[in-house]
């Protein structure tokens, strides 16, 4: 096993503990991460809080070094993709991508200008709106796209002038232990530390003195956690959340491109995307084309080893969460609903579980209701679509939607009574570092990406002279 360290204080140490680390392909554990103890957060604080004045005040010195962030990334995305692949599952080509695509939201970031503004000059008197850094922020980050999400709040917090912890899930802590590593040389010293650990070491991070603001990516139920250990000391929070999000297919689509990309969308990463498509809503009279389409595609998905380059659907990343979508899908098959494709675990240690399209499913069922997270997709076909996006936003979650015809009319019509933080017209899931994104309901607290994520990491200042 290779010595994995977590960066603290501009240093690389080890943990006086470790724990092992699972492939999920194989179901074995292949290497060790750091336990960070309480004495070390406590010194990555402090580093923190010391280098904050320094940072705060370094505008060009801060943009350089997002710009050196990116080039890192670039330049050693095949070892960061290996080791994101080796600890989450998803396929090689995809590993790289989340790689690159991370490293889009440093160079977004480097470049945006920095919001000031003028509300008022008359009678002699000017008022200007400025923005100033918060101080030492918290970065919890999920297992599904541990570089990914972790680079996304990095850029905006790191330009904002604000130092930062980070801790990744202790699923998938090698590949940001391993970016915390290469990124240490460009970055000042208490600007980034990177720690790994469980759930006990998120708390600790979230209830800190030190940290005045803490932004996860995760469950619900971590999410209310946080936001309760924050509440205490009145930090800001910026919460990432679950989502469940319905795509409704409606007469004027075209069924067999709506069914080739719900069927990528809803299994990339199999499954396992916040803002994937959850749960699809199709018109009665495109319902059995729509279906026929879908199952051909997905029965089509070459599942298995996420090294091999042809493999578009590995494992799902946890045990757990395998089992997870395993019971949603029998309980729907136990109440009247029908698997249609896959559904199975294939043979062997892995957790790999062939991805499910199931039909007849009902609103009430759990397959619906809840957020499978897997490679689980249920169908459901409707008579009356106002009745339909009723039933889709009578739900606790927020984040967003989709909406697929060729008829404009009746798609601005559809999207605009959906409930969500993002609707998309035939198309799902598209992220852009400069759009922003933010749950509704328990989807999410405040809002990521753009000019909006940005100044979720400064407080207001107004200044009248």
């Amino acid at each position: 096993m290779a010595d994995f360290v977590m960066a603290i204080a501009g240093e690389l140490v080890a943990g006086d503990a470790s724990f092992e680390v699972v492939n999920p392909a194989t179901g074995e554990a292949f290497e060790a991460a750091p336990e960070c103890s309480a004495a070390q957060l406590d010194q990555a604080l402090h580093a923190a809080t010391e280098a904050w004045p320094r940072w705060r005040a370094a505008t060009d010195e801060r943009r350089e070094a997002l710009r050196a962030c990116s080039r890192v990334l670039t330049r050693d995305v095949d070892e960061i993709a290996a080791l994101i692949t080796a600890e989450q599952g998803k396929p090689l080509a995809q590993a790289r991508g989340e790689v690159l695509f991370g490293s889009q939201w440093f160079d977004y970031y480097a470049e945006l200008p920095w919001p000031e503004e003028t509300v008022r000059h008359a009678g002699g008197t000017t008022v200007k709106v400025q923005r100033q850094s918060l101080g030492p922020v918290a970065a919890i980050v999920p297992w599904n796209f541990p570089v990914g999400s972790a680079c996304m709040k990095l850029a905006p917090a790191l330009l904002a002038g604000n130092p930062v912890v980070l801790k990744p899930s202790a699923s998938t802590p090698l590949s940001m232990l391993h970016v915390g590593e290469l990124l240490n040389p460009v970055l000042p010293a208490g600007v980034l530390a990177v720690v790994s650990g469980g759930a006990g070491l998120g708390a600790k991070m979230s209830s800190h003195p030190d940290v005045r603001k803490v932004t996860l990516t995760g469950s619900i139920p971590v999410g209310m956690k946080v936001a309760g250990a924050a509440a205490a000391d009145l930090k800001r929070v910026t919460l990432e959340l679950g989502g469940n999000d319905p795509a409704f297919v409606l007469r004027g689509a075209d069924v067999e491109a709506a069914a080739a990309a719900l069927a990528e969308m809803s299994f990339r990463n199999c499954g396992q995307i916040c803002n994937a498509p959850k749960r699809i809503f199709v018109d009665e009279s495109l319902h059995d084309a729509f279906v026929e389409a879908l199952v051909a595609r997905v029965r089509a998905f070459r599942v298995g080893d996420p090294t091999e380059p042809s493999t578009e659907v590995g494992p799902v990343s946890t045990i757990a969460q395998r089992d997870h979508v395993e019971e949603l899908v029998t309980a729907a098959r136990d109440a009247g609903a029908r698997v249609v494709a896959g559904g199975e675990r294939l043979p062997g240690d892995g957790s790999y579980y062939r991805p499910a399209v199931v039909i007849d499913a009902r609103p009430e069922m759990s397959i619906v209701a809840e957020e499978q997270f897997g490679p689980a997709l249920p169908v459901m076909a409707f008579d009356d679509l106002a009745v339909a996006v009723e039933q889709a936003n009578g739900s606790r979650f927020g984040l967003g939607a989709s909406v697929w015809t060729d008829d404009a009319e009746l798609a601005l019509e559809t999207m605009e009574g959906l409930a969500a933080g993002s609707v998309w017209w035939n198309t799902h899931s598209e992220l852009h570092p400069e759009v922003p994104m933010a749950g509704i309901k328990w989807s999410g607290v405040g809002v990521e990406h753009g000019t909006w994520g940005l100044e979720s990491f400064l407080d207001l200042k107004v200044m009248w002279h």
